[in-house]
This record gives C-alpha cells, sequence and structure tokens, in this order.
C-alpha cells in the first residue's frame, strides 16, 4: 500500500477528537475503554479455544467436547501423525506468511507484550500478533505439548495497544491497555477475573498501582463474562473437603507445602535450561527450519502412542491428577515423557506457551513428591492437595507471579484454606528460582536472544537516554605537548572545569582538571601531558544512562570525553557524572509517579477541577493531534 493511501487510512481509523480527550482525560473513559479490550480478550478467547477444539476432533478423531489430552489411549496412527501434520501445517503458514510479507518493512519477530511494555511504550503490531495468534491455534491443535496462552494474550494486548493508538492515549495508559488486554485473555482461560488482573499487573505491566486498578479488573471481568456467556471456561479443580491443607495450623502442612515446592522450583529451572537446549539440538540438524517442526512433531507423536496426557496443554490430564491417587512409577513415567514434549514442541519450532503445560508439570511433580512425604511417613496432606500446590510452585517459577498463582488456586478450587500453604509454596519458588536462576521463562527467553530486560516495567527510556542526548558538545581542549604554563594563560583558575587533551588529528588523549593545571607544585615549563588522568577511560555516544554512570563510577571521574568510536578515538563532547545523576534521577522520579499514578491524578484535576473543566477539555484535543 502505498504512503499516502496508509496515512490516510491511519486517520480513518482514529477516533473523533473530543472522545479522545476525553479518555485521556478521565481515568472513568478509559476504564470504558479497558472493559471493551476486555470483552475483545474474551472473544480471542472463545475462539482460538474452540478453534483448537475443532482441530483436536478433525485430526484426532475427538467425539463431543471431550479434551485431547484426558484420552485414556489414542490409536496408534492418529497419535503418530497428528503432531507431524502439525508440524507440516505449521512449516507451510511460515512459508506463506514470509512470501506474503516479502519485501514489507514490517519486523521479522513479533513484539511480545512484556517486551512492548519494557522497550517500547506498549506499541504492538496486530498483523504480527495475528500471525503469532495461528502459529500458535496450528501448533495446540496439531497436539504440540503447549498451552494457547501465548496466542491469546498475544493477540488481546496488541487490540488493547491498537485502541490505545486509536484513541491516541498517553504512553502509560497504553501500557494499561496492553496488561488489560493480555490479563483479560488468562483470566478468560480460567474463569478467574482476580487472577487475570494479577497476571496483568505483575506480568504484563510489572507494577501494581491502586489507579490502574478500575481498568485492569473490570476488563478481566469483562473478559470473563464473554467466556461464561459461550461456555467455554475449563471445570475447576476440586479438593476435597476433608483435606489436611484446609487444617491452617497443622505444622507438618506447612514442612510438607516447602518440601514439594522447592525441588519443584529446581525442576522447573531445568525445564526451562532444557527447552534452550533443545532449541541448540533442532537448529544443529541438517533440516530447513519450516521441517523441524514437523521432525518435533514426529517425537511427540511417538510418546503419544504410550499416552495422549503428553500432547496439547495437558488441562484435562491436569484433572485426572487430582481425582486419582496415581502410583509413584506411572506418575514419574508421566511427568518425565511431557517433560520431553514439551522441550520438544518449543524447542522445534512449535509457537505457544510454557505456562498452562507448566500446571499439568506442577501437579504430577506435586503428586510424586507427596507420594515420596507418604513413603517417609512424614506426608500430612492429601495427594490432591499436595498436587496443587506442586501445581503452584511450578507455574510460580515459569511465569515468575505469584498472586497471579494464589489467586488462580484460590479461584480452581473454591477453597479459602488453601492460600497458607499456596502463599508459602509460591514465596519458596520464587525466591528459589531468584537465587539459583534469575528468570522466569518469558524473561529467559529474551535474555537469550541478547535482551537484558527481566521485567515489564518500562525501562526503554533508559535506552533512549544515552550519552549523544546528555553530553556537552562544546569542549575546551588542548595539544599534549602544550606547557603547563601557557595552559594557565590560556584558561584562568575554575575548580569545576575540566580540559581535553586531544592531538592533531582530533585523537582522544587524556582529561586535566584546570584545578590541577593550577597547581603550584607543576613545574610550569612541564608539557600538560604529564597532568593526563583517564588516557584510556572514554565515553561513546550509543551507551545508555546507566552504563555511563557504571563507567564513571569505575574510574573514579567526576568527568569523561565521550568519543566517536573507540577505534577513531576523535572527541565529540564531554559528560560529567553530576548531570548524567540529575538525569538519571529525574527519568526514575518521572517513572515512578507513572507507576503510581499521581501524572494521572494531576491530568484529572487539571482537565476537570473546578472552573477548569472547559479549558482542560480543549487542552486535552490539542494534545490528542
Amino acid at each position: 500500500m502505498h504512503a499516502p493511501a496508509l496515512r490516510k487510512l491511519r486517520r480513518v481509523a482514529q477516533a473523533p477528537r473530543l472522545l479522545r480527550a476525553l479518555i485521556r482525560a478521565d481515568e472513568v473513559w478509559l476504564t470504558a475503554l479497558a472493559a471493551f479490550v476486555g470483552l475483545l480478550a474474551g472473544v480471542c478467547v472463545v475462539a482460538m479455544t474452540r478453534g483448537a477444539m475443532l482441530l483436536h476432533r478433525v485430526i484426532f478423531g475427538l467425539e463431543g467436547e471431550g479434551q485431547l489430552s484426558g484420552l485414556s489411549a489414542l490409536p496408534p496412527l492418529r497419535a503418530l501423525a497428528g503432531p507431524i501434520i502439525g508440524g507440516l501445517a505449521l512449516g507451510a503458514f511460515g512459508l506463506l506468511i514470509a512470501r506474503l510479507t516479502r519485501g514489507s518493512s514490517a519486523r521479522n519477530r513479533p513484539v511480545d507484550p512484556i517486551e512492548a511494555n519494557a522497550l517500547h511504550g506498549g506499541r504492538m503490531s496486530v498483523r504480527d500478533s495475528l500471525v503469532v495468534a495461528g502459529q500458535t491455534l496450528i501448533s495446540n491443535g496439531g497436539g504440540a505439548s503447549i498451552g494457547l496462552e501465548a496466542g491469546f494474550s498475544q493477540i488481546a494486548a496488541a487490540f488493547g495497544s491498537s485502541a490505545g493508538r486509536i484513541f491516541r492515549v498517553r504512553r502509560e495508559d497504553m501500557r494499561v491497555l496492553v496488561g488489560c488486554g493480555a490479563g483479560g485473555a488468562i483470566g478468560a482461560a480460567f474463569g478467574a477475573p482476580v487472577a487475570g488482573a494479577f497476571y496483568a499487573f505483575e506480568v504484563v505491566i510489572g507494577s501494581y498501582s491502586l489507579v490502574n486498578v478500575a481498568p485492569v479488573a473490570l476488563a478481566a471481568w469483562c473478559a470473563v463474562a464473554v467466556t461464561r456467556r459461550f461456555g467455554a471456561i475449563s471445570p475447576a479443580v476440586s479438593i476435597p473437603a476433608d483435606d489436611p491443607l484446609t487444617v491452617l495450623a497443622h505444622a507438618h502442612g506447612w514442612a510438607d507445602a516447602t518440601l514439594i515446592a522447592l525441588p519443584t522450583a529446581l525442576l522447573a529451572i531445568g525445564i526451562m535450561k532444557g527447552v534452550a537446549a533443545t532449541e541448540r539440538v533442532f537448529g544443529r540438524l541438517p533440516l530447513p527450519p519450516l521441517l523441524r517442526p514437523a521432525a518435533g512433531g514426529l517425537i511427540v507423536g511417538a510418546l503419544a502412542i504410550y499416552t495422549p496426557s503428553v500432547l496439547s496443554a495437558g488441562h484435562a490430564a491436569m484433572r485426572l491428577v487430582f481425582d486419582n491417587d496415581w502410583g509413584l512409577g506411572y506418575a514419574t513415567l508421566l511427568l518425565g515423557l511431557k517433560i520431553v514434549a514439551s522441550c520438544v514442541s518449543i524447542g522445534s519450532g512449535f509457537r505457544g506457551g510454557l505456562f498452562f503445560a507448566s500446571l499439568y508439570l506442577g501437579t504430577l511433580a506435586g503428586n510424586i513428591l507427596g507420594g515420596l512425604l507418604s513413603l517417609a511417613g512424614e506426608q500430612a496432606l492429601s495427594s490432591a492437595s499436595c498436587a496443587l500446590i506442586g501445581m503452584s510452585a511450578m507455574a510460580v517459577a515459569v511465569i515468575g507471579s505469584p498472586m497471579t498463582m494464589i489467586c488462580l488456586s484460590l479461584e480452581m478450587t473454591g477453597d479459602v484454606a488453601v492460600s497458607g500453604d499456596v502463599l508459602l509454596a509460591s514465596v519458596v519458588s520464587l525466591l528459589t528460582v531468584r537465587r539459583f536462576f534469575g528468570y522466569a521463562f518469558a524473561t529467559w527467553r529474551f535474555h537469550l536472544r541478547g535482551e537484558s530486560i527481566r521485567s515489564a516495567v518500562d525501562v526503554s527510556w533508559m535506552r533512549t537516554l544515552n550519552v549523544a542526548r546528555m553530553m556537552r558538545r562544546e569542549v575546551k581542549t588542548l595539544r599534549p605537548d602544550l606547557s603547563i604554563g601557557a595552559a594557565r594563560r590560556l584558561y584562568p583558575l575554575d575548580p569545576t572545569q575540566c580540559l581535553v587533551l586531544t592531538s592533531e588529528d582530533g585523537a582522544y588523549a587524556g582529561l586535566v582538571t584546570v584545578a590541577e593545571l593550577h597547581a603550584v607544585e607543576h613545574d610550569s615549563a612541564a608539557p600538560v601531558s604529564e597532568l593526563a588522568i583517564h588516557q584510556d577511560d572514554m565515553l561513546l555516544p550509543d551507551m545508555n544512562v546507566r552504563d555511563a554512570i557504571a563507567l564513571l563510577e569505575r574510574a573514579e571521574a567526576d568527568a569523561l570525553a565521550v568519543a566517536e568510536s573507540r577505534e577513531s578515538r576523535r572527541v565529540i563532547g564531554l559528560l560529567t557524572e553530576q548531570y548524567a545523576l540529575r538525569r538519571y534521577a529525574e527519568e526514575l522520579d518521572r517513572t515512578r509517579r507513572e507507576l503510581a499514578g499521581e501524572t494521572r491524578a494531576a491530568r484529572r484535576t487539571f482537565a476537570f477541577g473546578p472552573g477548569m473543566r472547559r479549558e482542560g477539555r480543549r487542552d486535552g484535543e490539542e494534545a490528542g493531534k
């Protein structure tokens, strides 16, 4: 599409100016927009869930509304062929997308909601996200051992970002709308609005703020309402009423929760590393990238011949763990097969998430560890309770969101008494992963790509606030062979001034402070180069503020010269530590005020305060232009 036509289309897509101004100035209107995003998220969950179930019926011959992983057996040919067909379909879909986008300026890699909020101010591409949703649907529909959450949270978050662009909301509000979409999708998937809201806060937005409660909570509630209307909610997990977990004062119950959570978290670390190792193995295979999912599907299908529980996310199989007290040997076998299937599915190129699969993995791990405690005569909880604790610990380790899993456990079981042990297990798991690994699964994937983000907290300002923006370009220079006496005559005493030594070709040769230049103990006839300091320490223009401050600290310097590059050493500016620290503090304070909602409250006071309603609305309209 030509650029003028594209600009015209974008103008048509903009909301009316008055409505844009209202949403920018009043949180009630922003909350209404968030509710609409939540409705879209619910629709995405219903559409993708039913689409996946339809593919399961077509490929695997399921009847009725049964779920794939809950089957006791599948015909061997269907079990083997299903994931292979899914892998081939995924490769063909990728080839089609590559041909359709050939010559396009679109990104080669879609932006994840966490990455969007951390680095891009919440801006996401709906087109790229639709591709991710399609890939996830094909992968899960073909039986790959992954969940749908990566698809419908991606597309729902993209719809939130698109709504923000249409109404031209501010950067912090755009990030909230992205969280509303992703959180609404997760809440809708389980019929758990509170868990969905906390998922938005902990995983996608990166912080909890009182002023953001209304839009996020209403978006999650609307998403769940849509799925309840269309009947797409998975049955809740039930815990026996006489379970020892309900006795909160039971000392052995707390001990069991800790003994289950700790090894489960270590197992989660192993699984996350296993996914990366599997990707490296498949990357070395002499196969075209588009055929690797089919190769992975062959392995998954071979495992599915023994048990279909390795297929798809495993929700139905997870409920079987709660309803049956399986033996240690069988549960251990299922856990190993599911781990292999999940690692192979993601490592071979199937698209999807590990969050939903981690719930089934966690229930199996909890069941096994509970059985070991029972053999040791130390178990105080039922197998269902151990499975619930393992599920929470594994999911917290994978997504790094303890309050999400605590609320999800409460909403799934309907039993407030489970909160104590689930809370303890979640905390133990979180601390274990932070101590021995340092990443959740999503941030671990970013790390493997070379990104340094560990959460969705907005750090994009840190990358844009670089040395080139902060440095002072007017630099006072001296030649290194100039005498100290001549330099004193050129630059009178000024304790705060710093001079840069440069050679004839402009190459950096060190710094000299004017105070040191005028020190009486120095010989006036000696060259200035004898006073040079930090000859090998220099800043580069693309360094961000954090790296610049770190280098200034290591060099123990009050200021450093900025060189065009390390090779040329041509000086283009000077940056002082005092100014860098001040700019860093200013940006941190701005971010803190945005997270606390102070900026939105200030805008509301200005726009709708006494006697200023009309002026504020007009100002909001101008800001939306």
